[in-house]
């Protein structure tokens, strides 16, 4: 199958756990599918959803941190500050695999900045390039979200979306449950395979 893999890099990024509304802000190990949706979304200049797309990712960060951070909270029109700690990963680097050739395009002039987790995490495209993936079994898979029940995976399980609706308020759409897979693993059943990167893509379809 012929995909894009676009390598894309930052400094910084956090990806929010749906459950933690105040205090300590954690962060996921891995991008959630709403993330990345809301990503190719931005390059396009319209939303995207994966009734539009099949996608894949592999997930790369170099450490994790925590930082202090001040919010603030509104409520009847009147806001107050507050401080709470954020932890964030350190220099992400993502790489994409997209279905579809087309979007080249749009990730070579994007629509809108691109972000990688919060508003602040500007991240920049560093290669594009037209891949064949193949089916294979046995390969190294994983640093990535799998969906819950993947033979072989570990890790935590969080009940995420897979993309959010451009409406106001915003809805979250196609929530379910996906292993946070931070780590390569052996996995022993047949997926597609970038024999160059030598590592499995898990495409959700």
């Amino acid at each position: 199958m012929k995909a894009l893999r676009i390598h894309i890099e930052g400094w910084v990024t956090s990806f929010r756990y749906p459950a933690f509304i105040s205090g300590f802000q954690p962060t996921l190990p891995v991008p959630p599918l709403s993330t990345i949706y809301g990503l190719i979304s931005a390059a396009k200049g319209e939303l995207v959803t994966p009734d539009d797309l099949s996608v894949g990712y592999v997930f790369n960060h170099q450490g994790k941190a925590v930082d202090l951070e001040t919010i603030y909270e509104l409520s009847d029109l009147k806001g107050k500050s507050n401080v709470i700690k954020r932890e964030f990963l350190v220099n992400p680097e993502i790489y994409l695999y997209l279905d579809d050739l087309k979007y080249l395009e749009y990730f070579k002039r994007p629509f809108y900045p691109l972000l990688l987790g919060r508003s602040t995490d500007l991240v920049t495209v560093s290669d594009i390039k037209e891949v064949n993936l193949e089916k294979k079994s046995d390969v190294k898979l994983g640093k990535t979200i799998l969906p819950f029940g993947t033979s072989g995976a570990f890790g935590t399980i969080q009940a995420l979306p897979t993309h959010f609706s451009d409406t106001i308020p915003r809805k979250a759409l196609g929530t379910k449950p996906f292993i946070l897979m931070n780590q390569l693993f052996d996995y022993d059943d047949e997926c597609y395979f970038d024999e160059e990167m030598e590592w499995g893509v898990w495409l959700h379809e």
